[in-house]
């Protein structure tokens, strides 16, 4: 094996400098070091670790006041970067068996193979607040997650889009008509739309992820809800090969650059994916076939995009709008009155639109 390998979900070359401290550094100390550039190799207790790690991002200053939404958002984004780029200096080392060298330390090695497979050297490296992250996630996916309209639990991966937010699920519940229809699931995620369908009568489904994880987990999923006969994931940017009744995508929402591999299902640069699924969707439906786009509409609040400018690019395409139906967000944060994007997430609407070839 190499002597040690560094793990990084935005591809963070490894640290240069890289000091051990323990449970005497203070948050404050730890910000001057970190500021400076060094990266943080922390060898005391466990939960101290993450009492420190706590302690400095309540250090951090809080995003300027905005003026608009997108100034809101702007902020925001640089505010979630510093955090990031500051805490990932409190790195953690792990032995070849996936151990984690501190004391007090939690049994961390099934939550790193699930993510990492066997470990390929000595010494792993990793961010604490990486770390902790995918503990939390391997906890959701032993514990499951119940999903309205869903028959058993669907057990998401690390990395994987998380679909605590319902909204767009539940309007997938009004499409009836899907008995014996052969689907498309393109950017599946955890597979959740796939398995509402599935289940709801489709004859057949064919997903794609651009991810390997997200295929890892549609697969492991359709295995647990006894669906995988009928199902069949690939990983792929876009569309399968063929062609099929009902072509459905929930993209990315959001058309700014992503930061890290975790943001992919969130943020779409410059529309590639929501533009590269109008531009192909045509052309893989059967005759009378129908696509099924979910979106929501908080990229036009926030000033990313124009009100109408999803209308221009159906427009351009050949597409129309055959039928839609809208929904607006109860997920937690467009209550929160403190959450510096309210103004914005507090009016978002989420439209499932079926969409047609013609004019």
């Amino acid at each position: 094996m190499d002597s040690t390998r560094w793990r990084s979900e935005s591809d963070e070359p490894a640290p240069s400098r890289l000091s051990p401290v323990d449970d005497r550094l203070t948050a404050d100390a730890a910000l001057r070091r970190v500021r400076r550039g060094e990266h943080l190799l922390y060898t005391g207790d466990f939960h101290n670790a993450k009492q420190l790690v706590g302690a400095m991002a309540r250090r951090l200053p809080d995003p300027p006041k905005a003026r608009t939404p997108l100034e809101a958002f702007r902020a925001e984004r640089r505010a979630r970067q510093l955090e990031h780029e500051t805490l990932s200096r409190i790195v953690v080392a792990l032995d070849r068996d996936y151990r984690l060298q501190v004391k007090r330390a939690p049994d961390v090695a099934e939550a790193c193979r699930q993510v990492w497979g066997e470990p390929e050297a000595d010494t792993t490296l990793v961010s604490l607040k990486t770390l902790l992250g995918m503990l939390g996630a391997a906890e959701w996916r032993r514990k499951g997650l119940e999903v309205p309209g869903l028959t058993g639990r669907l057990h998401p991966h690390y990395g994987v889009y998380l679909p605590t937010r319902t909204d767009y699920v539940e309007l997938f519940l009004s499409v009836t008509d899907v008995k014996g229809k052969r689907v498309f699931d393109v950017g599946t995620g955890t597979g959740v739309l796939s398995f509402l369908l599935l289940q709801r009568g489709a004859a057949s489904v064919t997903a794609t992820d651009c991810d390997s994880r997200a295929v890892a987990c549609a697969r492991e999923n359709a295995e647990r809800l006894g669906l995988s006969k009928r199902f069949e994931v690939l990983e792929a940017d876009l569309f399968p090969p063929g062609k099929a009744d009902l072509v459905v995508s929930n993209p990315p929402w959001i058309p700014e650059p992503p930061k890290n591999r975790v943001d992919r299902a969130v943020f779409d640069e410059d529309n590639r994916f929501l533009l590269g699924f109008l531009d192909g969707l045509a052309e893989h439906l059967n005759p009378g076939g129908e696509g099924l786009l979910v979106l929501s509409d908080l990229a036009v609040l926030l000033g990313l995009r124009a009100p109408e400018w999803l209308d221009e690019q159906l427009a351009r395409r050949g597409l129309r709008v055959k039928w839609k139906r809208s929904t607006p967000a109860r997920h937690s944060k467009a209550k929160d009155r403190s959450d510096p994007l309210h103004a914005a997430r507090s009016r978002e609407i989420t439209t499932l639109y079926g969409l047609v070839p013609g004019t």
